[in-house]
């Protein structure tokens, strides 16, 4: 259960920024005994792994704070995001010895699947939002939103990582957190139209 919510908790990160759980895992599993990677996943902690996504992060976070630029990221990271939440998940829960039955080892696709599902769900909040942020603040808004978005990243991945318990309360108040941001762009959206 735990591996389970460590993998949805590093997911979600991933549906933020692909990279920050990516790298987390690799460098918890590399220079720690916190994380140990079965072998199909050892090149996530491997020096040319560790390198391109460091890269990738770099390119990532620069891009990222950019108006209209942002966008066409995300575009790119429709793909991006749901596959390292895929990876992600099964990474982590097959790294989990205790969480390990038969069924799990004969049906590893339902942790790819779920990782997937979970990070191309927060993927999707986080890209339909981010055009309503650019256009309310006429971009000022953008790097301020994309900094809180990859320091979300950073802190859910750890809290997925040393407390997977509290993923459930992490995700439940990003939830709440979307929710009143829709309701509050409907409110005023309402109060705007002409009557």
């Amino acid at each position: 259960m735990l591996a389970s919510l460590t993998g949805l908790g590093l997911s979600a990160a991933a549906g933020l920024n692909a990279y920050i759980p990516l790298l987390v895992v690799g460098l918890l599993s590399r220079f720690t005994d916190v994380i140990t990677l079965p072998d199909p996943y050892r090149w996530i902690e491997s020096g040319w792994g560790l390198g391109v996504v460091s890269a990738l992060l770099l390119v990532e976070v620069v891009l990222d704070k950019v108006p209209v630029v942002d966008h066409l990221n995300d575009v790119v990271q429709t793909l991006v995001r749901p596959t390292v939440g895929g990876v992600i998940f099964a990474a982590t829960t097959a790294a989990a010895q205790a969480d390990a039955s038969v069924w799990t080892q004969r049906n590893q696709w339902l942790g790819w699947l779920l990782g997937v599902l979970v990070a191309g769900a927060v993927h999707a909040v986080k890209a339909s939002a981010r055009p309503l942020v650019n256009v309310s603040t006429v971009g000022v808004g953008t790097p301020v939103v994309s900094a809180a978005e990859d320091a979300a990243s950073l802190g859910l991945s750890l809290v997925a990582v040393f407390l997977p318990l509290l993923v459930v309360v992490v995700l439940l108040l990003l939830a709440w957190a979307v929710f009143a941001a829709a309701r509050r762009a409907r409110r005023r959206r309402a109060g705007a139209a002409p009557t």
